[in-house]
């Protein structure tokens, strides 16, 4: 069984590493293992703007503050990436934790540097920027403070409710459409989301994230994801409907995928917390992952987009509960507001 508070209690081999490590009986009886504890490890950055040229998503730039995360949701797509650190995917994504004490200092002076083009970028795209380690870290808020200094626009996607702590500075942002925030709720299941996701803000509290947003006036939106068939698909219409109640502009929905050691982890999890269904599950997901290749479209993400922060235009309706998604686009964004981080 996973240890109390952790999404696995698994250790997958590092695909980095040349060696493997496998736990063999001696015979002797086995001492109850210590709760694993969180470990921060502080490693300057060299850079900190991260590119990708990936279809999926509306911006080409992002900034991560922190590597690993203390919410331990199963289904992470950032958890292979934690192998690249010497670290495996599994129990150390939750407990391994690395903080990047120079974060804003390196953001400050890459937009600061001439012939820098403005574009939205998104504020902790791997890993969440407002895991529970920000509370006392504050490396998310010393960025937000550069980004609203260089006028810069932005994305932050969360599912913890202390992004409620800089609301004065998201606030600001939003006074000159610079910010769209999304918040992640897979399930209004209380109990499914302690197993999916077991350090992050209950679904409830996460509504009333929204709504704090919402009424302050920041463009807030939700995003149900990962939608996983058999298991919380079912929710989708009750989520964005629930987000419409409590203020939220804009919504968005992806499928769960399953890259590298991610497989192995959401199996088990899946024979330990709901061994019912877990067939059922994984063969719904073989089969739209088979169908997906055949479907390029499919292939390249599924939802709705969220609006571009500064150039927002031409709304389209979201396929439920009456929330409005807005067409958006890398370069469309109106950078001329944007200045240097130094000046």
């Amino acid at each position: 069984m996973n240890p109390r508070g952790r999404g696995t209690g698994m250790q997958p081999d590092n695909r980095f590493l040349s060696s493997t490590v496998e736990a063999v009986d001696d015979g002797w009886p086995a001492e109850a293992p210590a709760p694993p504890a969180t470990r921060v490890h502080w490693l300057p950055a060299k850079s900190i703007l991260t590119q990708n040229r990936s279809p999926d998503i509306p911006f080409d730039r992002s900034v991560n503050p922190y590597q690993g995360c203390e919410h331990g949701c199963i289904y992470c797509y950032a958890r292979p990436s934690h192998s690249y650190w010497g670290y495996s995917a599994g129990l150390d994504f939750e407990t391994q934790l690395i903080a990047k004490p120079n974060a804003a200092t390196l953001l400050r002076a890459a937009l600061s540097k001439p012939g820098y083009q403005a574009a939205p970028l998104c504020l902790g795209a791997n890993t969440d920027a407002y895991q529970p380690l920000e509370r006392k870290a504050r490396l998310t808020l010393a960025c937000l403070e550069v980004l609203l200094q260089a006028r810069h626009p932005l994305y932050l996607l969360t599912k913890n409710a202390l992004i409620e702590r800089d609301l004065d500075l998201l606030v600001e942002l939003a006074q000159r459409r610079l910010v769209v925030v999304m918040i992640s709720i897979t399930t209004l299941d209380r109990d499914l989301a302690r197993a999916l996701e077991p350090r992050a803000s209950q679904p409830l509290r996460r509504l009333q994230t929204v709504q704090t947003l919402a009424d302050a006036g920041v463009p807030v939106g939700v995003l149900a994801a990962p939608m996983i068939p058999g298991l919380n698909d079912h929710e989708l219409d009750r989520i964005l409907l629930a987000a419409q109640d409590v203020g939220a502009r804009h919504a968005g929905y992806g499928l769960l995928r399953l890259p590298l050691e991610l497989k192995a982890l959401f199996a088990d999890w899946l024979q330990n917390h709901y061994p019912d269904r877990a067939a059922k599950v994984l063969h719904l997901l073989r089969s739209m992952q088979a169908a997906n290749c055949r479907n390029r479209r499919l292939a390249n993400g599924c939802g709705v987009t969220v609006p571009t922060p500064s150039c927002c235009s031409s709304a389209l309706p979201c396929s439920a509960a009456g929330l409005v998604c807005r067409k958006s686009s890398r370069r469309s964004i109106a950078a001329s507001s944007a200045r240097r981080a130094g000046r």
